[in-house]
């Protein structure tokens, strides 16, 4: 696997890749973090892309098998900066992860995007949805920690924060 920015002939297939998440959070007693509201729209993932923000990660036949939104710095992600419930471990500069999604093709593809991630820049924040176990065990497994809850602004229910650093 490799990864890549995303360019806009991707969008159809990101597109897919996000219907099919959806499908699969809802199947597995995630009903409400993506569903209710078609996340993430069209429109936010075109803006990504031009932001060269969006980065998909391809299999050996360079097919597109999984998506998400990566950047990094100080303070770059507003929604970070109140967290409940906790606190951040460490103040420096770090990267964020959002709307992580694999077509469900092989096994590995979301280890593969974070550990990509991590790699990048040696500190992750990420947060996800209460119902989301999957991505939840996930994180634990990387070695994310637990680090509290911040709410997002597209709907504003609560999220629980993880972080990792090296």
């Amino acid at each position: 696997m490799k990864i890549r920015n995303a360019v806009t002939t991707d969008l159809d297939r990101i597109m897919d890749i996000y219907a099919y998440a959806r499908k699969f959070m809802t199947e597995h007693g995630n009903p409400t973090q993506w569903g209710p509201t078609q996340w993430p729209p069209r429109d936010l993932i075109v803006e990504d892309i031009k932001r060269e923000k969006s980065f998909v990660c391809l299999n050996d036949k360079d097919e597109v098998i999984g998506v998400f939104f990566y950047n990094f710095g100080k303070d770059i992600d507003p929604t970070y900066g109140d967290i409940t419930e906790g606190g951040w471990i460490e103040d420096s500069p770090y990267a964020v992860v959002h709307r992580l999604a694999v077509d469900g093709s092989e096994r590995g593809i979301g280890t593969f995007c974070l550990n990509w991630a991590f790699e990048k820049s040696g500190h992750v924040r990420i947060d996800t949805h209460g119902d989301n176990k999957v991505m939840q065990n996930l994180l634990t497994k990387l070695g994310f920690k637990h680090t509290g809850t911040v709410y997002v602004e597209s709907d504003n229910m609560p999220r629980i924060a993880f972080e990792k650093i090296a």
